[in-house]
C-alpha cells in the first residue's frame, strides 16, 4: 500500500509537465540536464516489452538526457530484469523512510541560527542559495521560480537563516501533497555550518508543520548512512526501497 502510495504520489505531483511513452510516466526537466529531474516511472505492475523501453530511450536521447528509471521494484517486479538485458546499470537502491509527524521530537534551532518557513522571494532565494552551495549544481534563478510554483501547490521549505549575517545556511523542502502524501528533500546545510544539527532540526521543524498543511505520509530517500542517522534520530523508520537504473550514453 505505501508503495504504491508513493508512485501516485510522485506521478501526481509531476503530472502536468510529464510525457506518457507506452506504460511510462516520464519527466523531462527542460532546463536542466540533472539525472534527478529527468527520469521515467512506470505503471503500477505493467510488463513493458524491450521495444517500449528502446523508445523511451530514444526520446530521452533525443533530449540529450540519460535514460533512467526511479521506482519502487516490488510494484513492478518484471521491469528490472528486462532493464538489464538492455544494458541498464543500477545507480543506487536508496531506503525510503517514513514517520508519523506526531511522534517527531520538538527541537530547539541550533545556536545562532533561526528557521523559518520560507515564502517569499527573498526567503526562497536565501534556502536555494544554501542549497547550492550544499550540492554545488543547480541554477539559483530557475531554482526560485520553481519553489515559488512549488509553493503555490502546498509544499512548505524550509530556510535556516544565520542571524548575525542574515544569510541561508541551510534548506528542506515537503513537496506538494497528494492524498496527504508528500516527499522530504533537498535537506542541504553550508559546509561552513555543518555539525551544528542544522540538518536535523530542518527535518524535524519541517515535518512537525506538514499536518497543518494536509501532509500525512512524509517519506524520504537518504542520499548516503549519515543522512539516514540524521532521519532516523528525528523518528524516520524503513521500510522499503527505491530502485535508479539507467543506461550509459
Amino acid at each position: 500500500m505505501f508503495n504504491s502510495a508513493v508512485l501516485a504520489y510522485l506521478r501526481a505531483v509531476t503530472g502536468s509537465r510529464a510525457t506518457r511513452i507506452g506504460p511510462f510516466h516520464v519527466i523531462f526537466d527542460q532546463h536542466d540536464v540533472n539525472p534527478y529531474r529527468n527520469y521515467a516511472i512506470p505503471d503500477d505492475g505493467c510488463e513493458p516489452t524491450a521495444d517500449e523501453v528502446n523508445e523511451l530511450v530514444t526520446a530521452f536521447r533525443d533530449r540529450g538526457r540519460t535514460p533512467r528509471f526511479e521506482y519502487i521494484p516490488e510494484v513492478v517486479p518484471s521491469l528490472e530484469p528486462t532493464l538489464l538485458a538492455l544494458g541498464f546499470t543500477e545507480e543506487l537502491r536508496p531506503p525510503l523512510l517514513t514517520c508519523w509527524p506526531s511522534d517527531v521530537p520538538e527541537l530547539p534551532d541550533p545556536s545562532g541560527v533561526e528557521i523559518i518557513l520560507a515564502r517569499t522571494e527573498e526567503q526562497l532565494r536565501l534556502c536555494s542559495e544554501a542549497q547550492q552551495a550544499a550540492y554545488g549544481e543547480g541554477d539559483i534563478e530557475h531554482d526560485v521560480r520553481r519553489k515559488q510554483s512549488a509553493v503555490d501547490e502546498g509544499s512548505l521549505i524550509a530556510v535556516a537563516v544565520d542571524t548575525a549575517t542574515g544569510q541561508g545556511v541551510g534548506g528542506a523542502e515537503l513537496c506538494p501533497p497528494h492524498d496527504g502524501v508528500s516527499e522530504l528533500a533537498g535537506v542541504g546545510v553550508r559546509a561552513s555550518h555543518g555539525g551544528r544539527g542544522i540538518a536535523t532540526a530542518l527535518t524535524a521543524k519541517l515535518t512537525r508543520w506538514a499536518p497543518a498543511a494536509g501532509i500525512t505520509t512524509p517519506w524520504l530517500m537518504p542520499g548516503h548512512d549519515r543522512a539516514e542517522q540524521i532521519y532516523r534520530r528525528v523518528g524516520y523508520h524503513q521500510v522499503g526501497r527505491m530502485l535508479h537504473i539507467s543506461l550509459a550514453r
